[in-house]
């Protein structure tokens, strides 16, 4: 199978970003085809697909709407006119729509009816169940319904960024012209409901549509059509002229829901008419349309997921207690004891994440001995964390207890302030970062009372400190008390929380300081072994200066081979550029969210790095990155072992082709899945 972008886009040297996030998408879509995956395990990745969507037009293309609207000259190293990567974008995302709604209409829906799920009509509904839909309506639909004319006297309303609408053409028998009215299906409703057989489903847009009598009495509906506006979510703040930053992006939050439209999504029922009023009220031009002849919105699939057999969904994976961590008994300074016996690799979702990072917080908090807590709080779960938890139960006990909030973290910003307050209420030492910075480390720092001194404590990870994530992206972890990374974390907290200056790391590889150099160092040194190879496992390569290193050491017939999951920049395999790189991606049950470095051969050795950044220049020149050079013997060995089988895997990964910038699924040879084989070799670990 092949999935690829508009052809004939992006320079001979470099693929366009906006495309080959799009092609992700696609990679994404293409698991939601897989008829070897239980059918609620499709519709998953149909709403992972629709998520993913979503975010790429609030993320990306409302930059590129403004460019091509201004005539602003393309600054991208792939060259592409911005109104011309708009265009290429608009089509292939119309051509993703149209595969997803197939897949719903002909695969997943029909599937999940014959497996006991059925997502109803109107026209399907018995008497009983009209009478039960009818009183639902009345008791918990109607009274938050709020329908807002639309004429002379009442203007076009707003229409919130990603919310499902009904506009409705209306005859009042006391005017020949017809009236137009909106109806926004309100987002805290079930967007299924339950009918009483437990196994039937009816859309929530399908029972206000049905009785839109009751909300226009005396009026004739004659038609009713869905539509949805997303909107652009790129907040641009002024850092440096913000007298305090959690209230300006509190106040930037308000604006979001008020940014330009980027896109509008119809059912192909709705008449060009129609169409035409909107994307007139909108400021928005006929290529702006999606057409989707499905459900809009198929992020809610989630909730049929949560609701259906177990028959159609694949076996449940229970994060496993390392085991070095499961023998310990509960004391609170039992985790302390057992890492200063070595350093603790911990590989998520294969290891438990509750058990060993979040232990190790929680278990600092209840210590007598811990005197202070650190930690950098990018993202976590959307309830009460248990991390945010453990840091005011510190504060309360009297600890140095600090909290690094990053307050710019995209589509969570709202979240970390809440956080934010809450923990300054609590008496926890809380900051926001660097101007100019985002700061995306995700770094712990424990320090305790120990005979003969203070010792330190650290957690340096690739992912947030969420233990709802934590158990579908893959993710790796060091807890160790290495005093140069415990005096490394230290410096880094002073610079993230005060005035310090500091940058001379002795172990940490810290973007924007020292992480490029760093690695171009290490590109530079393979190229100049006669027995060089590079393996980099990483979400995103865009960053040019890396890329054209990477094709400088293929010319010198350096081996590198990549594992991007998402976005990749790079052409591979393109004779006299790149004849020695491999690109593939692996995109399966868990979201591959790792980062691991490896330079150098067997008999020269190996230099290990793992952290939190991705290889664009985002990360490696305006944020705060955070890369620990790896060191101990049996964390090396699980980073080995890691890579070796993300490239022997044969049943999740994907190539990319660097001529035409299409990936097509690797053929398939020793069976190879990367998530069946971690997860055995978990069960193996903790079994001896």
């Amino acid at each position: 199978m092949t999935e690829t972008s508009p052809a004939g886009l992006g320079s001979a040297r470099y693929l366009n970003r906006e495309l080959s996030t799009m092609s992700f998408n696609a990679r994404v879509l293409a698991i939601a085809a897989d008829k070897r995956r239980p059918l609620l395990e499709r519709a998953k990745f149909l709403a992972i697909y629709a998520t993913n969507t979503d975010e790429f037009f609030q993320k990306r293309v409302g930059s590129l709407l403004e460019q091509a609207r201004t005539g602003a000259e393309t600054v991208s190293p792939d060259q592409i006119p911005p109104a011309e990567q708009l265009a290429a974008v608009r089509t292939y995302a119309q051509q993703l729509a149209d595969r997803q709604s197939e897949l719903f209409n002909d695969e997943i829906a029909p599937g999940l009816a014959a497996g006991g799920l059925e997502l109803c009509a109107w026209s399907d509904l018995d008497a009983d169940e009209h009478a039960y839909v009818a009183e639902y309506f009345d008791d918990q639909v109607f009274p938050v319904l709020t329908p807002l004319a639309i004429d002379p006297g009442h203007p076009f309303p707003h229409i919130s960024s990603l919310s499902l609408n009904l506009v409705v053409v209306l005859h009042d028998p006391g005017r020949s012209r017809p009236q137009l009215a909106r109806v926004k299906v309100p987002p805290l409703l079930d967007r299924f409901v339950r009918l009483p057989s437990g196994t039937r489903f009816l859309p929530i847009e399908v029972v206000i549509a049905n009785n839109l009598d009751t909300l226009f009495p005396g009026m004739v509906v004659h038609e009713r059509h869905q539509f949805r506006v997303t909107r652009n979510a790129d907040l641009a703040i002024r850092e440096d002229e913000a007298e305090d930053l959690l209230e300006t992006i509190a106040d930037h939050l308000l604006e979001r829901r008020f940014g330009r439209a980027v896109r509008l999504e119809l059912r192909p029922s709705m008449p060009d008419w129609l169409a035409e009023r909107l994307l007139r009220e909108l400021d928005l031009d006929a290529s702006a349309v999606t057409t989707v002849d499905a459900p809009l919105d198929m992020s809610d699939l989630w909730q049929l997921y949560g609701a259906g057999p177990e028959e159609l969904r694949d076996p449940r994976w229970e994060p496993l207690v390392p085991p070095r961590l499961a023998r310990l008994d509960d004391a609170p300074d039992a985790i302390f004891a057992e890492i200063a016996r070595g350093d603790i690799l911990v590989h998520h979702p294969y290891d438990s994440f509750d058990a060993s990072v979040q232990r190790f917080i929680v278990d600092a908090s209840r210590d007598p001995a811990v005197l202070a807590i650190k930690v950098s709080i990018y993202r976590t779960t959307e309830q009460e964390s248990p991390i945010v938890e453990a840091l005011i139960r510190a504060a309360e006990a009297d600890k140095q207890a600090v909290a690094m909030v990053e307050l710019k973290a995209r589509f969570d910003e709202e979240a970390n302030i809440q956080r934010a307050r809450r923990l300054e209420d609590a008496g926890v030492h809380v900051a926001y970062g660097l101007i100019g910075l985002k700061t995306h480390s995700k770094v712990a720092l424990v320090v305790r009372a120990e005979d003969g001194g203070l010792r330190r404590y650290a957690h340096i990870g690739t992912g947030n400190y969420n233990p709802s994530t934590a158990k579908i992206y893959e993710d790796l972890g060091i807890l160790t008390c290495d005093p140069a990374v415990g005096r490394d974390l230290s410096q880094l907290f002073n610079m993230l929380t005060g005035y310090s200056r500091h940058d001379d790391y002795r172990k940490l590889l810290v973007a924007p300081r020292s992480l490029r150099p760093r690695l171009t160092e290490l590109v530079q040194r393979e190229i100049d072994a006669d027995d060089g190879h590079i393996v980099v496992k990483v979400n995103n390569l865009v960053d040019v200066d890396l890329i054209d290193a990477f094709y400088d050491a293929s010319h010198a017939g350096t081996r590198v081979d990549l594992i991007v999951r998402s976005v990749c920049s790079l052409r591979p395999g393109v004779p006299g550029l790149s004849d020695h790189i491999r690109v593939r991606s692996i995109v399966g049950d868990f979201l591959e969210h790792s980062r691991i470095f490896r330079f150098g051969s067997q008999d020269r050795g190996y230099d290990y790095l793992m952290g939190s950044a991705d290889l664009m220049a985002r990360n490696l020149d305006r944020r705060v990155e955070a890369v620990l050079p790896v060191t101990d013997e049996d964390a090396r060995a699980r980073l080995q072992q890691i890579l070796d089988i993300e490239l022997a895997d044969d049943q999740l990964a994907w190539e990319l082709d660097g001529q035409d910038g299409s990936w097509h699924r690797v053929a398939e040879r020793d069976g190879v899945h990367i998530h069946d084989r971690l997860r055995q070799l978990a069960i193996e670990r903790l079994q001896r």
